[in-house]
């Protein structure tokens, strides 16, 4: 595998028989905790982005966990049928990574490279983690994503390609806070935070993250459009979960799988389209299928986002479903989400929550200081999203909704023998090897070993 591309040919073409290059730009725990999004977080480049392209406002996740979460969107398919059940630097694996989206396109002829975060594999049986995924080119470490990728895409080249560029921003530890700009008495806790001087710097230090990745987001985008490379690119810009707080990443609330989504390129994603329909990762493999015009593979679970982007309805999915298995310790969980409803339950039984799923930071030991390690947690849980979308008032035992939260379990248990869950016979192992921690113990998951 080389360290970069080589070509004889001289410029950029920017048709390659229409068949669009595909940009795949992801972060670490951004949620939707963007600019496009509404929210005090000044994030310009990704703003203009979404006014050039299509942004999708209820787009979520199907595993807010760092390695299932990718590897949901780059298989189209559910944890626990491509076996990305936890995170790949403890030792979980996809069962077969050439279902990565990167082998259909390369079966098209594109090229693919890597720059930076891709945290789906760890190195083995004497291949580095990109070559084990597959990828034709791996361009640097996440240190350097940007300046990898904007100098991949000058390069002279004869056929289109596949580039995905993986930030370590916004995850923890954040950085230090440029006293001009960063100045936590103005700043808003995110819900479901108090408004306290801890929580506030914490989340200060997470706008100075976001502020970082947008700014490298930029270089990138401007390097497409000098390359002239912006009009036949389909750049899909995402995170994996939400933002590393309590009661977001490691949760199946919408704080936890909500992400934000933006897509611009051929295709009619172009426009400053705003989309409000539900959509999921699961959603993104199929539609670069139908912008290529070829046959999606057998497994995938999502639908082209196509039919949205055309105008030709207004819904995709009547529900959605997510899961979580392993983080830093094992605590199954399963949701189905509907425009009105979100149904979860849980599967360990516990009756405290998993403090070592939760990231260490101001605000985790704001809320440990107040008694967060002994709140009791449920084991079903129903939310009416019209009334109540911060879920914060659960209706399961409510006698009115008896039919409504019966109607939920039904399609949860569908779901789970229609996808072969294997949660239905019992708890899940972890594959031998792994690293897990005890659901009892309170240090955090360390930071991810990415490359």
């Amino acid at each position: 595998m080389s360290a970069q591309p080589t070509s004889q040919s001289a410029g950029n073409p920017k048709n390659f028989r229409g068949r669009p290059n595909i940009l795949y730009i992801h972060s670490h725990d951004t949620g939707r905790y963007i600019q496009p999004y509404g929210h005090a977080v000044p994030t310009p480049r990704l703003q203009q982005l979404a006014e050039e392209g299509v942004l999708f406002r209820q787009a979520f996740c199907v595993n807010p966990t760092c390695s299932p979460s990718r590897a949901c969107l780059l298989t189209g398919s559910y944890a626990h049928q491509n076996g990305m059940l936890g995170l790949a630097h403890r030792g979980f694996t996809l069962n077969d990574y050439r279902q990565h989206l990167l082998h259909q396109l390369s079966g098209q002829g594109y090229t693919t490279a890597l720059a930076g975060v891709q945290h789906i594999a760890t190195a083995r049986d004497g291949k580095e983690a990109p070559e084990v995924i597959g990828y034709d080119h791996f361009l640097g470490n996440y240190h350097s994503a940007h300046e990898t990728a904007v100098e991949f895409l000058k390069m002279p080249r004869d056929e289109p390609f596949f580039l995905s560029v993986g930030f370590f921003e916004t995850h923890r530890e954040f950085p230090t806070l440029d006293e001009a700009a960063d100045d936590p008495r103005y700043c808003l806790p995110p819900t479901p935070f108090p408004d306290t001087p801890q929580v506030r710097e914490d989340m200060v230090r997470y706008k100075a993250s976001a502020r970082s990745l947008d700014a490298k987001i930029g270089m990138i985008l401007d390097a497409l459009d000098s390359q002239g490379l912006a009009e036949n690119t389909l750049v899909i810009c995402t995170t994996d979960h939400g933002i590393a707080f309590p009661k977001m990443k490691c949760h199946l609330h919408d704080n936890g799988t909500g992400v934000l989504l933006i897509m611009r390129g051929p295709g009619q994603f172009t426009g400053g389209k705003v989309i409000d329909a539900m959509v999921s990762h699961l959603d993104v493999f199929p539609t670069v299928c139908d912008l290529l015009q070829i046959d999606p593979p057998s497994w995938l679970e999502g639908q082209s986002l196509g039919p949205l982007v055309r105008g030709e309805t207004e819904d995709l999915h009547e529900e959605l479903f997510a899961e979580v298995n392993f983080h830093a310790a094992y605590e199954p969980l399963r949701s189905v989400r509907t425009k009105r409803w979100k149904y979860i339950r849980r599967y360990d039984q516990r009756a405290k929550p998993v403090m070592s799923n939760c990231d260490e930071g101001e605000s985790r030991s704001f809320w440990i200081e107040h008694g967060l390690s002994d709140i009791a947690v449920e084991s079903e849980m129903l939310y009416d999203l019209m009334f109540d979308p911060n879920e914060a008032n659960n209706r399961i035992d409510a006698p009115f909704l008896k039919d409504i939260a019966n109607q939920m379990r039904d399609r949860l248990e569908r779901w789970m023998h229609k996808t072969q869950d294997p949660l239905l016979g019992g708890s899940i192992s972890a594959p031998a090897g792994a690293l897990v921690n005890d659901p009892d113990d309170f240090s955090p998951t360390d930071a991810p070993r990415v490359v």
